[in-house]
């Protein structure tokens, strides 16, 4: 999955018809004896040339949704603090890439959790002059207070109120941002 993402940024990067994509399916799994859980996290798409990227959707060789809301915390011990949009994630430029989201998950018992994600590290590339998106963060806020920033790849343990927060990728940007000049007319740079 995750290497399906690279190497079709890769490709339309090449062949410079779209800016990089969030390039991860941000793989999210948590459960313990009674509860086993898989969701997929949504973020921004890439900017061509006369369009902008997409917000909080999954690109690429995905088919995928998020559960909703409901029906997740109706089945599972969790509670889904927050679920909005990354504004400003999504590279500029005359196109701009899209945003990413930030969701937050409170564990309500103690379950083991698995994060599997790229672009953390490699933000996604703009083209044409446009503005690379910004990198997806992974961390969990402890019980105690303790907030520790994760690694893209990790399995952790979690207790009651721990949570996890997966803050994902925005999409790149595609060529330079238009000047405005003293008329208030965009020119080209």
């Amino acid at each position: 999955m995750e290497t399906s993402q690279a190497v079709v940024d890769c490709l339309y990067g090449a062949l410079g018809v779209l800016a990089a994509a969030q390039g991860t399916m941000n793989n999210l799994t948590f459960g313990n004896a009674r509860h086993q859980y898989y969701e997929t996290v949504c973020g921004g798409a890439g900017a061509g040339a006369d369009f902008d990227g997409a917000d909080a959707v999954q690109t690429h060789m995905t088919n995928s949704r998020l559960t909703d809301v409901e029906v997740l915390e109706s089945r599972h011990p969790v509670r889904v603090e927050a679920f909005r949009l990354r504004r400003g994630s999504g590279g500029t430029g005359r196109h701009r890439g899209g945003d990413g989201v930030m969701r937050r998950i409170r564990f309500l018992e103690p379950m083991t959790a698995a994060i599997l994600s790229n672009r953390r590290r490699v933000a996604p590339f703009g083209l044409a002059g446009g503005g690379a998106g910004m990198p997806g963060r992974n961390r969990v806020d402890r019980a105690d207070g303790r907030r520790e920033d994760l690694p893209g790849t990790v399995c952790l343990d979690l207790g009651p109120d721990d949570v996890i927060e997966i803050e994902t990728p925005g999409g790149g940007g595609y060529g330079a941002a238009k000047r405005w000049n003293a008329d208030g007319e965009g020119e080209d740079p």
